[in-house]
């Protein structure tokens, strides 16, 4: 299965936060999304980076509370694995655990397209492998 299939079911919206706003703007963002990462963007469509919960607890527990007027610039990952949607979701899963890695933002040559978590990749793996028994008990049973 490829990533673009993913998208096709979950949607190509993806958060995005300027870097010159504030960590509790961040904040409002994800909780009001309910959403685990957001993609730092200067335009909505190029990456500047990429910042997580987990991003805003490290940054807490080092720094303390003045971290909330920082900017998000300050505490994004600059680094960011990318993938096309013509990307296989099998290798993408491999990616991610092997690197750690929760939120992979998709890009259609330089622009934005999606975004998909480490569970939109397990959940499309456990359907691929729910069809595929399914094909086998249909088989075993004629």
């Amino acid at each position: 299965m490829l990533i673009g299939r993913i998208l096709q079911g979950k949607g190509t919206d993806v958060a995005t936060v300027h870097p010159d706003a504030t960590v509790t703007d961040l904040l409002v963002i994800l909780a009001e999304r309910n959403i685990g990462a957001v993609v730092v963007s200067e335009d909505g469509s190029s990456i500047a980076g990429i910042v997580s919960e987990r991003d805003v607890v490290r940054r807490l527990h080092d720094r303390g509370g003045g971290v909330l007027t920082a900017p998000v610039s300050s505490i994004m990952t600059t680094e960011v694995r990318t993938c096309p949607p013509t990307a296989n979701v099998d290798d993408l899963r491999q990616t991610m655990t092997t690197h750690r890695i929760r939120h992979v933002p998709v890009v259609d040559g330089e622009r934005l397209a999606g975004i998909v978590s480490i569970g939109d990749v397990v959940k499309s793996s456990i359907e691929s492998l729910e069809n595929e028994k399914a094909y086998l008990v249909d088989y075993l049973q004629r």
